[in-house]
């Protein structure tokens, strides 16, 4: 509690940071619990993948776990545009692969944490590795969303190559897509948490920081802010909004 009255201490003198009234015990409940954030990569003309977005929604409602769908296009040529894919999405997959090691970007591919990948087709070794995240302690900055557009994150240990702040829209709605061209032309592909908007906040190097965060591209949309090693690396730290009923 004394870690959160100083950072709280702090954000009331940093210029252009929210007033000092945000209760101590609101920054503690929106840490109390980090989610295990499984990341899917996939694609629309991916044969494959139907499978594994059918398991990603699954995980989406699964408590302590934090689901998010990343559309790519390197698979366009092959007749569908996907419909949610971005290029920024892409990037962020080949970060991973450099830092886990794999020799090439693919289809479906599950990313635990930041710290492990597999196949998403292989259900059971994704849930495993859910389970052994969950598992894993964790000492987690504060961080907490505050007022004039910004969010707020406390002091820590830096690793190793820096950390770095992630902002993340996705719609939590369950969509259908049905391709017309391509390997799944006619087959419905369900989505969930679809990925819509991501953007780095900036670097973190230990202490007390506040960001701006932009405005949402879309309605609906629900936000999570991230605190991850740099280029790729584990996620170190979660903060999520509030649903809205």
């Amino acid at each position: 509690m004394k870690r959160v009255f100083l950072f709280l201490i702090f954000l009331a003198l940093a210029p252009a940071a929210a007033p000092a009234a945000v209760p101590a015990a609101k920054a503690v409940a929106d840490t109390a619990r980090e989610p295990v954030v499984v990341e899917l990569f996939t694609a629309q003309g991916c044969s494959s993948c139907r499978a594994a977005n059918s398991h990603l929604a699954e995980l989406a409602d699964e408590p302590g776990v934090l689901a998010l769908t990343f559309a790519v296009d390197y698979w366009d040529y092959l007749g569908w545009p996907d419909t949610f894919a971005q290029p920024a999405f892409v990037e962020r997959q080949k970060s991973y692969a450099k830092r886990l090691a794999v020799r090439e970007v693919y289809t479906p591919q599950v990313i635990v944490d930041g710290r492990y990948q597999t196949g998403g087709v292989k259900a059971d070794k994704v849930d495993a590795l859910v389970a052994e995240a969950a598992g894993e302690r964790r000492n987690p900055p504060d961080m907490l969303f505050m007022s004039n557009n910004r969010v707020a994150v406390g002091s820590g240990r830096v690793p190793r190559g820096g950390a770095e702040v992630w902002l993340i829209r996705y719609d939590p709605r369950e969509q259908e897509v049905t391709p017309r061209r391509g390997d799944n032309r006619g087959e419905a592909m369900t989505h969930r948490n679809v990925v819509r908007q991501i953007v780095r906040l900036g670097a973190w190097t230990g202490r007390p920081t506040a960001y701006r965060t932009p405005e949402a591209e879309e309605e609906g949309l629900r936000t999570v802010v991230l605190l991850q090693a740099a280029k790729g690396g584990k996620i170190m730290a979660v903060l999520m909004d509030k649903a809205k009923d």
